[in-house]
């Protein structure tokens, strides 16, 4: 393909987001957001960073590429990094880097697993079902990782998001558990996700011996999907989960004001309703407790990828306040899912609870967003559920790149059951 563009770092120096051979920079506590945005735009970083948000998860699968599929070209049949789209990459860290802001890289699509809304609203399962498809994310990972591996912006290899091969291998619900017995039907076959990310991992390694590598639970990034996960042995790897739950509540349409939080929501696997509050929220992170601790991983090495609700939906904050509380008790790294986004505001939470309005939708369907942030947010940013968000960041700002350093000696001490009286009092 054409020449490489050059990385500015070759490069000036170190950002707050370098790793040395050890990840230091997972060492502490890191919160931030997610970016998911179909436009990347400077004013973005500039409005994330004055809102304190120090790391970004980013998910650069939306943007418009020069190819079919922004950077690997085609998803059918991967042939080479696109450089025009790697550039565009690059830029965009570049101004991460300027605002001091640290980046975890996350693809939405990987070839043979093209992200559903670029794909006619299909699941694309050729990934997990088709070897050749696990070559070619070998080879795209391998590359993308030696062009990336010297940007200091770059803090984080999140393989795919939201794996799912479960989908394609006959299970597509949690609440029944039973991973162990249906990973045994798949291990060791295209639908092996550990298989995946060691092969991933390894190829990685081969050309950046340091960047942290961050692997995903199965299902869509489920907590319970967790306990057929097997730790990855290379240096440097992060574990990853999602949490929506219960999604009959936190998606408004399906929960069309019938649920609230703290409440009880009928769940179709459970023979009776589930009464989901603080203490039962806790509980469901009992399997990521257990398997951190069969498996001697310590909280530094836990990322809670991506959180959220829909802001209109009934407790809306509370339920973002007990998710956090839990994370920091447990000192568990958190990205909420989302800041600012360009499409989608269900989850845009300093509008609050009201509906946008049509001014918004107006400068929406212009691509006006970016350039009216100050009209959009200034006198809506002030409400009880973005205010959950906003003052975490403010509190870690406040203490200088806040966070407590998690070492061994503060967090052996407290042991499960002791975080969840923390909690529950």
């Amino acid at each position: 393909m054409s020449c490489s563009p050059p990385l500015r770092s070759e490069f000036e120096g170190e950002s707050e987001g370098a790793i040395d051979g050890q990840g230091a920079y997972w060492g502490t506590q890191r919160i931030g957001a997610n970016y998911f945005n179909e436009v990347p735009t400077a004013e973005w970083f500039s409005a994330a960073s004055e809102a304190g948000i120090k790391l970004v998860r980013l998910a650069y699968g939306k943007w418009e590429g020069a190819e079919r599929d922004f950077l690997i070209g085609n998803a059918d049949s991967y042939e080479g990094l696109v450089e025009k789209d790697l550039a565009v990459l690059i830029r965009k860290l570049d101004i991460a880097q300027d605002h001091g802001m640290s980046v975890v890289l996350a693809p939405l699509s990987l070839p043979g697993a093209r992200f559903r809304q670029f794909n006619g609203g299909r699941r694309d399962g050729r990934l997990w079902t088709d070897e050749v498809y696990l070559e070619q994310a070998v080879q795209f990972w391998r590359d993308l990782a030696d062009r990336m591996k010297d940007h200091p912006a770059v803090v984080g290899y999140d393989l795919l998001n939201e794996p799912h091969p479960e989908w394609f291998h006959g299970k597509r619900d949690f609440w029944d558990r039973g991973f162990m017995e249906w990973y045994s039907t798949v291990e060791g076959g295209p639908g092996d996700l550990n298989r995946f990310h060691r092969t991933v991992a390894a190829s990685i390694r081969d050309v950046d011996s340091e960047t942290p590598i961050i692997v995903e639970t199965g299902l869509y990034g489920t907590p319970w999907a967790i306990e057929y996960l097997r730790p990855v042995e290379v240096d440097n790897v992060i574990y990853s989960f999602h949490m929506y739950e219960p999604y009959a509540y936190t998606t408004k349409r399906i929960n069309q004001g019938r649920v609230k939080y703290p409440g009880t929501v009928e769940i179709e696997a459970l023979s009776k309703p589930w009464r989901f509050d603080v203490a039962a929220i806790n509980e469901f992170f009992d399997p990521v407790r257990r398997w951190a601790e069969t498996n001697g991983i310590p909280p530094s090495r836990i990322f809670v990828g991506e959180f959220g609700c829909d802001r209109s939906v009934q407790g809306a904050a509370d339920y973002l306040r007990d998710l956090v509380r839990i994370f920091n008790e447990e000192g568990w790294h958190w990205a909420f899912y989302t800041f600012r986004p360009d499409s989608w505001p269900n989850l845009d939470y300093e509008l609050g609870t009201d509906r946008p309005g049509e001014r918004y939708w107006e400068l929406a369907e212009r691509g006006l967003l970016r350039e009216s942030y100050d009209e959009l947010y200034n006198q809506r940013r002030d409400n009880p559920v973005w205010s959950v968000l906003s003052t975490e960041f403010e509190n870690r700002r406040r203490a200088g790149n806040g966070g407590e350093e998690l070492t061994t000696e503060s967090t052996e001490g407290g042991s499960a059951q002791g975080r969840e009286l923390r909690i529950r009092n």
